[in-house]
């Protein structure tokens, strides 16, 4: 099954994001194939992180919503909101 996570970084966190990035890297990366698609969310100017999107496969949303619980972003106090949803793929190429 497939899940979208939307994170919000708190304000003023930057520096919490990338001294944490390494680490949410390779949480990311152990996950393998179920990954679909992963990124930061930026600031009107494209480029300063504010957040993240990802996309990825797990059994159920309880099984999504622990997973993105672990994530060492989380775990350091970066996020302000964390919103886990099932999600369906319906227009576009495809993931």
């Amino acid at each position: 099954m497939l899940f979208i996570a939307f994170c919000t970084d708190k304000l003023d966190h930057l520096q919490v994001r990338l001294n944490n990035r390494p680490d949410h890297l390779a949480f990311l990366k152990a996950k393998g194939n179920a990954i679909k698609i992963a990124g930061p969310t930026t600031d009107s100017d494209g480029k300063t992180p504010n957040g993240s999107l990802l996309i990825f496969e797990d059994e159920d949303l309880e099984a999504a919503e622990a997973w993105i619980a672990n994530d060492p972003y989380g775990q350091a106090g970066l996020f302000e909101s964390v919103v886990v949803k099932p999600w369906r793929h319906a227009i576009g190429d495809g993931l």
